[in-house]
């Protein structure tokens, strides 16, 4: 009977030291989850229920909650395909864990209420943001550890790369996930959730390494809101037709059909012809409305598909008045009211979609006191 109870002495020393190893490899930032037997605290600084905590998680119904933001998740469908809905569905996992455990200490509501926040942001395109909580029932472990998993946001191929944002959004739920086991005193179940995490860090390097960056898309050509031909790079004096399109105005025209082949919100041209004020008005009307069709034949030969309207306005809307009595002068001085105008109507669209650009400023907010704390 002596050397059975030296041996449960001895099993239960070395239980307790094993347990306080355990302990502290898990680097525990929290000193009232340090504090054991009568040394344990209940004030709020240890994680004590304060009436704010209870009037945002207090009323939440588990097994109903969990079950409605997973539907509105799935939901989402592509939308959820990122760095926010892998999170929001991480956040549903580790509830649905600690609900199976029958955790009584408020985490799973705590999980619950992060994972509508984030599809309620995903549902709306509003409220999106790359910070941690800082919840009452889990306590900061392994800093260093979330150095590693946070210095994956900072990679400029972090928005482009889906898995890498899956595994560093599920790396940071199941942080702090141990956090909440740590604080719980369970510290086997901690650890046991950190030794995944730092053994999935190398895959978050590798699957940044494995992301090519994009292309580097060309600048979208620019549109004016109108632009002129002016007499020197529209028609020769008195001509309308093609052949007597000069040069600098075919030049410009092609740039035109180019750069209309890149941009999506033009949505119709507006074309208009004028004159000098030398001929009858009829004959400068007809004149006018002459070359702002020939335009429009140009650039429908180009392949411009946008729909277009041209007119003739004949000597409207002169930019210079000239009284010169010799003729050539005349003419060469009335040269800028001898122009087509082409206007550019434009769509009011706002894309929908969160693309790269977006991810990005998404992922250089500021990050909270508490995030701070695990990085240094």
């Amino acid at each position: 009977m002596k050397y059975s109870l030296i041996a449960i002495a001895l099993a239960a020393m070395l239980a307790g030291c094993s347990l306080s190893a355990t302990r502290d490899r898990l680097q525990i930032q929290d000193p009232t989850v340090l504090q054991t037997g009568f040394s344990t605290t209940q004030s709020q600084a240890a994680g004590a229920v304060t009436p704010q905590w209870a009037a945002t998680y207090g009323g939440v119904k588990n097994g109903a909650v969990l079950s409605a933001v997973q539907t509105r998740l799935n939901a989402l469908g592509e939308r959820k395909n990122n760095y926010f809905g892998d999170k929001a569905q991480c956040w549903l996992n580790a509830a649905r864990d600690q609900r199976s455990s029958h955790d009584g200490w408020g985490f799973v509501e705590e999980a619950l209420v992060e994972a509508n926040h984030l599809t309620t942001a995903l549902e709306t395109g509003q409220g999106l943001s790359v910070n941690n909580p800082e919840l009452r029932t889990s306590a900061v472990i392994r800093p260093d550890l979330w150095k590693q998993v946070q210095a994956a946001k900072t990679s400029p191929l972090f928005p482009q790369c889906p898995e890498a944002q899956r595994l560093t959004a599920c790396s940071e739920v199941e942080l702090i996930h141990a956090g909440h086991d740590a604080w719980t005193r369970n510290f086997v179940a901690s650890q046991r959730l950190v030794d995944g995490v730092e053994k999935g860090v190398p895959g978050i390097g590798a699957a940044l390494e494995a992301c090519t960056p994009p292309p580097v898309a060309a600048a979208a050509p620019v549109i004016p809101q109108k632009m002129t031909l002016q007499a020197d790079a529209s028609f020769k004096f008195d001509r309308s037709d093609l052949p007597g399109m000069l040069p600098a105005g075919k030049a410009k025209l092609d740039q035109l059909i180019s750069d209309l082949k890149h941009v999506d919100d033009v949505t119709g041209i507006r074309i208009e012809g004028f004159t000098d004020r030398l001929g009858s008005d009829s004959y400068n009307r007809q004149l006018s409305a002459n070359r702002a069709e020939t335009v429009k034949r140009y650039l429908e030969s180009g392949g411009v598909t946008t729909p277009m309207m041209a007119r003739g306005r004949g000597k409207e809307e002169p930019v210079v008045q000239c009284h010169d009595r010799n003729r050539q002068a005349l003419i060469d001085c009335l040269a800028p009211n001898r122009r087509v105008e082409l206007d550019f109507t434009r769509s009011n669209a706002q894309p929908q979609a969160m693309n790269s650009r977006q991810m990005q400023q998404r992922m250089q907010e500021p990050m909270p006191q508490q995030m701070q704390l695990q990085e240094q």
